[in-house]
């Protein structure tokens, strides 16, 4: 991946040897990786069984995890906060089980419509709750920093399951509860 990096360099019109960029091929390739770590990391390996009998029936949520992740289609960060609230029929999870699970998805090549349905639907499967939301608000710099140009503008999405779905409380008592 270094190579590649040295060659982008180098098509943008800059010398990849000269002092100031000289171990920037190997720094970009050391970050771009990291940055993609979540296709190494599987639901499995991330839960690692932290799932606990259920005693409540009432909601949990985690609410303003950031979240940073790569644009698929320009490969520009977007930044943000995911917020995801259940009711669990059967099991828990462990609390910071669900902030891996976010970086696990997005520390992938990503747009934030998927993302707020992997996270939904690995949750979802992992708990089989009653109900899940997942609420995401980011800023794109795909729109910021080129096209658009727009600086201001988030991006708000949202996915529901079960109990949030179909009943219109539930919903609303979960995203009044994140600020909404």
């Amino acid at each position: 991946m270094d190579e590649s990096f040295r060659t982008l360099i180098e098509k943008c019109g800059d010398d990849p040897n000269r002092p100031g960029l000289s171990k920037t091929p190997k720094r970009a390739a050391e970050a771009f990786q990291f940055l993609t770590s979540g296709y190494n990391l599987s639901l499995e390996k991330v839960v690692n069984g932290a799932l606990f009998p259920a005693s409540t029936d009432g909601m949990i949520i985690v609410k303003d995890i950031e979240c940073y992740s790569l644009c698929e289609h320009h490969l520009l960060p977007f930044v943000g906060k995911v917020h995801v609230g259940y009711i669990p029929d059967k099991h828990i999870i462990g609390l910071s089980k669900i902030p891996r699970i976010v970086d696990m998805f997005a520390r992938r090549l990503q747009v934030q419509e998927c993302l707020g349905q992997q996270i939904c639907d690995a949750l979802d499967e992992v708990l089989k709750p009653k109900g899940i939301g997942v609420v995401i608000e980011a800023d794109h710099l795909c729109m910021m920093m080129r096209g658009v140009e727009k600086q201001h503008s988030k991006a708000v999405t949202s996915q529901m399951k079960g109990i949030f779905k179909k009943d219109a409380r539930t919903r609303e008592e979960f995203l009044q509860l994140i600020g909404h």
